[in-house]
């Protein structure tokens, strides 16, 4: 019996071994998070220039992770809202050819079987993975190729009643440490999501994390957080105390899942991908989530993993909605992806010590946002330029992001030839995407915010925005 009992952990831990081996199959960790401005951690975006990050937000897990890859200073979500850049993510192109330019979109124009995960398991059947937390969609987790997950979720359902599971974010985190294990322990490389609630409203976080930020301008959080001893909450996001303590309580999460990575011996083999989904208000970035001005597209990215050189940044810009081909890239090198995919791989630049370029099928990023604004919008960034088109008032803005981080210096009647050219590439870019009838729409200038549909509800009692 002895014996037995002997073979058996021996080929236990040969298993691991063979997994964090050089050359077997990469796991992956995305860990995505909700309405995270660019600068709303305690990591600079830009190397040496403060207000690419919070000084009063401490994220001391993301700055080691930092410290060991890639912090990406140009890099952007899919769109300025959370279920359009989730889609773009899962399918790995921009939401206009994807025909999902709204959460109302459900008629998509790529199959769900074309999904990140779908395609990883078609390259590797020996894969498995799991999405856990926001999903946000009426497509199923399960549709898209993930054998575990939350099922449909949308906002409301992080609004946690349990003092100490503040947005849900240990509670997934937990389960995220049960599905490392188990694939570990039976031999499967992974893909796993963690979507996490936070830190998108209502703002929830520890009562002891709260209690390190009373001080801090914004709101009653001292007040909240003594109620009945249980964890603290604000109603808006100009509580700064909740907010940060909300960030710190998901940076502990995120230092949780690299502690696991390490006691499961898989770090040389796991890549771990941190990233918003959309962006927010800034101190130097123009606008927020909802518009296309860079406040709303520009996003927190730090990457780490096998290969990939640490404490490096990057100023190649990059897209939500090149995950699907960059975690290809990495699994399954030369495996070919889908057709209409239209993101490109990451892997040069990070095994390139952040040097380098990333090729796709279409060598710009557009963005779309047509309702639940004031002007509909359109915008297009090639190279360094970036060409913002307002669909009823038919104006078009040109910044140099080279030069104007902060889109205060519109070029469009110093350069209007180069203002006309992509003006007219991104305006082709949607009427290809969204068809005729909706093109049509938008060039009258009285596009109407269709109605959430019905379906995909979640379990919580109200219905809130993205």
């Amino acid at each position: 019996m002895k014996r037995i009992n002997f073979c058996l952990l021996l080929l236990v831990l040969l298993t691991r071994f063979v997994d964090a081996a050089p050359g077997a199959a990469p796991n992956f960790v995305f860990i995505l998070v909700d309405d995270q401005s660019w600068s709303g951690t305690s990591v600079p975006m830009v190397p040496g220039k403060g207000l690419s990050r919070s000084p009063n937000f401490r994220a001391p897990n993301l700055e080691r992770l930092a410290a060991q890859g890639v912090t990406f200073s140009q890099a952007y979500a899919a769109h300025c809202k959370c279920e359009c850049s989730r889609a773009a993510i899962q399918m790995g192109r921009t939401t206009t050819s994807l025909n999902a330019p709204d959460r109302s979109s459900r008629n998509w124009s790529a199959p769900v079987t074309d999904s990140l995960v779908n395609t990883l398991k078609r390259a590797s059947p020996n894969y498995r993975a799991a999405h856990l937390g926001k999903w946000q969609w009426s497509h199923t987790p399960a549709s898209m190729g993930y054998d575990l997950s939350d099922g449909i979720t949308m906002n409301e359902d992080g609004d946690s009643r349990d003092p100490n599971d503040p947005k849900q974010s240990f509670g997934i985190t937990r389960r995220a440490q049960a599905f490392m294990d188990r694939q570990v322990k039976e031999g499967h490389p992974f893909y796993l999501q963690l979507s996490y609630y936070a830190v998108h409203t209502e703002a929830q976080a520890l009562a002891s994390t709260l209690k390190k930020y009373e001080g801090l301008s914004g709101g009653g959080a001292g007040k909240d957080a003594k109620k009945n001893g249980k964890g603290g909450k604000g109603g808006g996001r100009g509580d700064r105390a909740v907010m940060a303590a909300m960030t710190e309580d998901l940076d502990t999460c995120v230092g949780t899942v690299l502690k696991k990575i390490e006691e499961l011996g898989i770090a040389s083999s796991t890549h771990v991908i941190y990233m918003s989904d959309n962006g927010g208000r800034t101190e130097v970035l123009k606008g927020g989530k909802g518009n296309l001005f860079e406040g709303g597209l520009r996003v927190p990215l730090v990457v780490r993993g096998p290969g990939i050189p640490g404490g490096v940044y990057s100023n190649e810009p990059v897209v939500g909605y090149d995950l699907l081909a960059t975690v290809l890239d990495f699994a399954a090198p030369g495996f070919a992806l889908p057709k209409g995919v239209e993101g490109g791989s990451w892997k040069p630049v990070l095994q390139g010590g952040g040097a380098g370029n990333v090729r796709r099928p279409i060598d710009r990023f557009v963005f779309h946002q047509a309702v639940e604004v004031d002007h509909p919008q359109s915008a297009i960034r090639k190279g360094d330029f970036k060409v913002l088109y307002y669909w009823d008032t038919k104006e078009t803005q040109l910044f140099n992001l080279a030069r104007d981080l902060s889109e205060e210096h519109d070029l469009a009647k110093e350069k209007p030839g180069l203002a006309a050219q992509l003006k007219q590439e991104v305006k082709d870019h949607v009427r290809a995407g969204l068809g005729e009838a909706a093109f049509a729409a938008l060039e009258s200038g009285k596009v109407i915010s269709q109605p959430p549909a019905k379906d995909g509800k979640g379990k919580g009692k109200k219905k809130s925005l993205p």
